[in-house]
């Protein structure tokens, strides 16, 4: 009886096979089952989507950080915003703000973006949380601001880290300055080989100079030198652009 069983379930077998072979075609199922699906980028905490994100800066390059020319609504949990010189500068993170200070920039009107309700405050009045188990913006250590203390002591409870002010958070961004710019520089450095291989085998070619990455890819996107690129592929080419 043992015998007859193994038998049947040998034939049950082969007949799926020869089946799964009738309908694909021989060798091709297995092909087609190992297609890796086309990868989809993960939502970060940070992002928001475009309708939700609230633009103060103007201009063509209105949607990147002026400094590292990463895209504002992937960021914007973490956004922050100043006056510079009369003009309004949008910041993807506190990191960029304090590279601003760190070249003898005096911003003012300081803004950060509360969590909860995505809206703009006025940063010296908000409730950081520095030190969460929630991904930073162009930092090792994250930094999120929320309009309440509660909100913040609510966040807390949930990932870790630590309440403080904006004149804390934006310590701890100076005090780490120097090692997060060298963490974002061995990235950058990857993204720009990706980026030139992107360049030269799916845009248009350029002449132009860019003295940003937000600039030259706002100058892709009007151009339209490359077609079907992802915010992470865009962000590679636009550094190659810039820094080539």
């Amino acid at each position: 009886m043992k015998k007859i069983l193994l038998i049947a379930g040998a034939l049950l077998a082969l007949s799926s096979f020869s089946h799964a072979e009738m309908k694909c075609g021989a060798g091709k199922c297995g092909e087609k089952m190992q297609e890796a699906k086309p990868k989809k980028m993960m939502k970060m905490f940070q992002s928001v989507s475009p309708s939700e994100a609230t633009l103060l800066q103007k201009g063509d390059a209105k949607g990147f950080c002026p400094n590292c020319g990463m895209n504002l609504p992937m960021y914007y949990k973490t956004n922050h915003a100043a006056t510079i010189d009369g003009k309004v500068k949008q910041y993807c993170s506190i990191h960029c703000l304090a590279e601003d200070i760190e070249r003898g920039l005096k911003p003012t009107e300081i803004k950060v973006v509360d969590v909860n309700s995505l809206k703009f405050i006025d940063a010296k009045k908000a409730y950081y949380v520095v030190g969460s188990s929630q991904r930073g913006t162009m930092s090792m250590t994250s930094k999120y601001a929320f309009a309440q203390k509660a909100e913040a002591e609510a966040f807390v409870s949930l990932y870790g880290g630590e309440v403080t002010d904006f004149d804390g958070a934006l310590q701890k961004a100076l005090q780490d300055f120097q090692n997060d710019v060298n963490m974002v520089e061995q990235k950058r450095d990857k993204m720009r080989k990706m980026g030139k291989e992107l360049y030269h085998s799916k845009c248009q070619k350029t002449d132009k100079k860019f003295s940003s990455v937000a600039e030259a890819k706002a100058s892709i996107l009007a151009d339209k030198l490359c077609e079907g690129l992802n915010p992470k592929q865009l962000q590679a080419v636009g550094l190659y652009l810039q820094s080539r």
